[in-house]
């Protein structure tokens, strides 16, 4: 098959195909995979039955029903969606927005792809931009969504150890540099693979890094506030004409509702919009509709902060213990259990590489995902890469318990020889 430069791209291999290959086939076939691989959110008893309940009242009033399935929404999203939200981050965090500061897209791997390719790539002639992600690891799903090659440009971490065998990654201001190469600035946060949430303090720095350099801060609050809100401790939200916020309705619950939501500046929704016209026509109805009372009432909060949030946090916490007690002996860290659905292990002088854990560990079937896949636009080796991997603790209890020690045979014996 002839493909262009645009399907050789992106029919290419890449870390995000593997692990969604790996969970889809966990998750359909067999039942005796333990899949602490994936980003899939857990399935929680309160969180399903509320969905249950709204989508069984969408079955029973015939006009909504013939609404969500049979007419397009505008590209932007769904209007009294996008109005609820303003009402609520307004009501919530003092904000002036409104509806027009709001996009949806088709997930938010979908809103990410715009957003780089918006504020990096070519540009007419003039100098390439990159997006500057200020500390790795990052998202997986970053790497290979650039239309063009050496889209990202990434700085390692400063590293603080402790003595519980947990460690947390800091920003090292001292080796980020904003110049005219840079089109944005990105975080994950919580940060997606490390659990890692930047504090408040480094938050504020990179947002005054951008708007000194007149550069969008974008940061990916998939997993933050105000919903579903699996942050373990205090997380401050910004908010300026350079921040653009991206969330979405997946870690809520939702994945298979393909809905992200991106808040900005007109300018950038109102172009969002466009191009949503030209890839989707429409965006989905189904995810807004399911959730719309959710967020006009403010019950999304409730549900997050009382349901949500303590249950992964009851989750991460009995399974760093799990850790704990099956790598005793072992030379190993787990960064800070700070939100988001992932532990990141650290073993330091593995004598295999991270890849090589992975691939044994499939065999043995668990499924995790390697760490050298998050570390893009990282333009130095460092064998940091090649030490870590990414577990999911999302899954029932039985699975994630039984997984950690199996994780935890198959390092002893590569360490052992």
């Amino acid at each position: 098959m002839n493909l262009s430069d645009f399907g050789k791209r992106f029919s290419r291999p890449s870390g995000i195909l593997q692990l969604m290959e790996d969970l889809g086939e966990a998750l359909a076939g067999n039942g005796d995979v333990l899949m602490l691989g994936g980003g899939n959110p857990a399935h929680i008893p309160e969180v399903q039955l509320f969905f249950q309940d709204r989508l069984q009242r969408i079955v029973e009033h015939p006009a909504e029903f013939a609404h969500i399935i049979g007419d397009y929404d505008p590209p932007r999203g769904e209007k009294q969606f996008l109005a609820a939200l303003a009402d609520l981050f307004n009501r919530e965090y003092g904000w002036d927005i409104g509806p027009g500061n709001i996009s949806l897209t088709s997930g938010s791997q979908a809103g990410f792809f715009l957003l780089f390719n918006m504020f990096a790539g070519e540009f007419g002639g003039a100098p390439r931009k990159k997006i500057l992600l200020p500390m790795t690891p990052e998202y997986i799903g970053y790497a290979d969504i650039g239309l063009v090659d050496d889209m990202f440009v990434a700085q390692r971490p400063s590293i603080e150890t402790f003595a519980d065998r947990t460690f947390k990654y800091h920003v090292d201001f001292d080796s980020v540099t904003v110049d005219d190469s840079i089109g944005a600035i990105c975080v994950s946060r919580p940060t997606n693979p490390t659990g890692n949430v930047l504090t408040n303090d480094e938050v504020a720095k990179l947002h005054g890094l951008a708007q000194a350099a007149g550069v969008p801060f974008i940061v990916d609050n998939a997993y933050g506030k105000p919903f579903p809100n699996i942050i373990f401790g205090d997380a401050s939200l910004p908010w300026s004409e350079q921040a653009i916020l991206c969330m979405s309705l997946s870690k809520l619950g939702l994945p298979g509702a393909r809905t992200g939501i991106i808040v900005a500046r007109e300018d950038i929704t109102n172009a969002i919009a466009r191009m949503n016209a030209i890839f989707n026509l429409a965006m989905g109805s189904f995810g807004p509709a399911l959730v719309l009372d959710l967020v006009r009432s403010g019950e999304v909060l409730r549900l997050a902060e009382n349901v949500i949030r303590p249950y992964y946090e009851r989750k991460a916490r009995q399974a760093v213990h799990w850790f704990q007690q099956a790598l005793a002996g072992v030379d190993y860290y787990v960064h800070k259990a700070e939100g988001a659905l992932f532990l990141w292990l650290w073993f330091p002088n593995l004598p295999i590489r991270s890849e090589e854990l992975y691939a044994r560990l499939k065999s043995r079937g668990v499924i995790v995902v390697s760490g050298h896949y998050f570390f893009p636009g990282l333009r130095d080796e460092w064998t940091h890469r090649h030490e870590c991997i990414r577990v999911s603790y999302a899954m029932p209890d039985e699975i994630v318990e039984r997984g950690i020690a199996i994780i935890a045979e198959e390092v002893r014996k590569a360490i052992n020889g």
